[in-house]
């Protein structure tokens, strides 16, 4: 039978983006970088961030040093982790605790081993060394006025391995003054029905009063169910990264298990300001607005906050979302601050069509005919090699196409050509350069550019030659090129599709080509990024 859930009220979510997610192959933190996440988290509505390992790691050692005078947090408490001190040296001449005492952090966590097995063989000492060690280094934080919370390393292995041991670390860390214990699945190995069976074990043996945690990595995929089960178990204290950064494959995803907890189970767990700011409703602009400093792309099918979350594809679902959009929607996407997105496919119907239409501002229920058409052109599209799924840019030109009878007319393209050449040896490198020939403005315009590539020499080409009469495209910049060969059975002879992202600062917006080579397929996106851009920013023709 399933414990009571404890108080709510001291319901503790700890961030650990700043150390653990920054443990993840590819994301390298600067001290800068780490500054500007925090208020981030902290405007999350997360209780503690832990910002890193001082004394282990100079740029964390500097992040204590300039949180305490630059960062203004609001709700959050920084916690700087470490580990208990080491075998056969008092706590207070450790030279590791004593920097997290210098590092100035409210709270300190320690990381403890609580499987005998890395007592014995990584620490190489005895089980009762292993405990003294957390019970002296909790006691003496807890008398130099920190708080202490632990992380029970190893502890579900541990458990499985010996119960009784694994327990008694808890009891250890507990009476020598620990606030939290956090139960830690380190491997990322367990499933939760063991989760929650082992913490009931542990809720067990010390009592109803002790406000254990749970720190789980997703190897088995399972974390952000496994982080739930031990909540359901007892557990009151949730530790996470945002997105579900981390080593190897991550840690529990803290923003589905916040949205978890606060839209399935009903709990608030997230601080809000006085206004209401904060909180749910800004999950989906942090988790993108971190994965721009981590320079980590967003994962476009993260539950609540990607892109995909809340995309809709079937022409059959579309038909009952126009009717009422709940029918196939787990939940309300403005509420963790996601959007409805209707994809247009080769499997949209009418009513896909027509609902997409809706989201770019033009009511095609009054135009049955462009309903029609558009979408018998979306599908003869599809067949040849399109997609608008990603590419809600060229979709839009699609659609005034068929409304006006014309694409918006900011240029008119007489020629274009791309040359690249290479001198020399096999590992000389080479160079690109293409020329546009064009009118706008009332003239003709004849531009060459270089670039690293035929393409990126052709956008540098086009941007010159409409510089003059369009300067706002120098905000434009290209973010993302994606090539794909559509039918590889055909070799060198094979369609290409490219889909291009480009931004200018405030939004970004996508664009297909598709063509018998690469150069081909990216003029077309190139042009057509060009001309929603400039449609969007609302300037005429000229």
């Amino acid at each position: 039978m399933t414990e009571p859930t404890p108080t709510w009220s001291t319901f503790h979510v700890y961030d650990t983006t700043l150390r653990d997610g920054a443990q993840q192959e590819g994301i390298n933190l600067s001290v800068a970088d780490k500054l500007t996440i925090a208020p981030m988290l902290d405007e999350l509505g997360v209780g503690f961030i832990e910002g890193g390992w001082p004394g282990a790691v100079p740029k964390d050692t500097e992040f204590f040093k300039r949180a305490a005078k630059e960062l203004d947090l609001r709700h959050a408490e920084l916690a700087a982790f470490g580990a208990t001190r080491k075998v056969g040296v008092r706590a207070n001449d450790d030279p590791q605790v004593r920097a997290l005492l210098d590092s100035e952090a409210p709270v300190v966590t320690l990381v403890a081993k609580s499987d005998v097995r890395h007592v014995e063989r990584a620490l190489r000492t005895t089980p009762d060394e292993g405990l003294a060690m957390i019970a002296d280094t909790v006691a003496f934080l807890v008398r130099e006025g920190r708080r202490v919370f632990v992380d029970a390393e190893h502890f579900f292995d541990g458990h499985r391995y010996d119960a009784d041991f694994a327990r008694r670390a808890v009891s250890e860390a507990f009476g020598a003054g620990a606030e939290v214990v956090a139960l830690c699945d380190t491997n990322g190995g367990m499933l939760p029905d063991e989760v929650r069976r082992i913490v009931q074990d542990v809720r067990a043996a010390v009592g109803p009063g002790a406000l254990l945690g749970i720190h789980a990595h997703n190897d088995s995929g399972c974390a952000v169910a496994n982080t739930l089960a031990a909540v359901d178990a007892g557990c009151a204290h949730v530790q996470g990264t945002v997105n579900g950064y981390g080593e190897r494959t991550g840690n529990a995803d803290l923003l589905s298990v916040v949205a978890n907890l606060e839209l399935k189970l009903g709990r608030r767990v997230l601080a809000r300001d006085a206004d209401a700011t904060g909180g749910l409703t800004e999950l989906t602009r942090i988790a993108h607005a971190i994965s721009e400093i981590t320079n980590i792309s967003p994962f476009a099918r993260q539950p609540y906050v990607g892109a995909s979350a809340f995309a809709h594809k079937a022409g059959i679902h579309a038909s009952a979302i126009k009717v009422d959009p709940d029918m196939y929607q787990h939940t309300d996407p403005a509420l963790v601050g996601n959007d409805m997105r209707m994809l247009v496919s080769d499997m949209a119907g009418r009513a896909s069509i027509e609902l997409k239409g809706r989201q770019l501002g033009i009511d095609l229920a009054e135009h049955p005919d462009v309903l029609s058409r558009v979408t018998h052109r979306v599908k003869d599209a599809e067949a040849n090699g399109y997609t608008y799924e990603a590419a809600d840019a060229s979709f839009e030109l699609l659609l005034v196409e068929e409304l006006d009878g014309a694409r918006p007319a900011y240029f008119r393209v007489e020629s274009w050509r791309a040359i690249v050449e290479r001198n020399g040896s096999r590992g000389a490198a080479a160079t690109a350069e293409a020329t546009v020939k064009l009118h706008a403005g009332g003239e003709r315009i004849v531009r060459t550019g270089e670039g690293n590539g035929p393409v990126n020499a052709l956008d540098h080409a086009l941007r010159l030659a409409l510089a003059r009469v369009y300067p706002e495209l120098e905000e434009f910049e290209l973010i993302d090129f994606k090539v794909r060969i559509l039918d590889q059975m055909h070799g060198t002879d094979a369609v290409t599709r490219v889909l291009i992202e480009t931004t200018d600062g405030q939004t970004s917006w996508s664009t297909v080509g598709v063509g018998p080579n690469v150069i081909e397929a990216s003029w077309e996106a190139l042009t057509d990024s060009a001309i929603w851009g400039l449609r969007h920013r609302g300037v005429p023709p000229r």
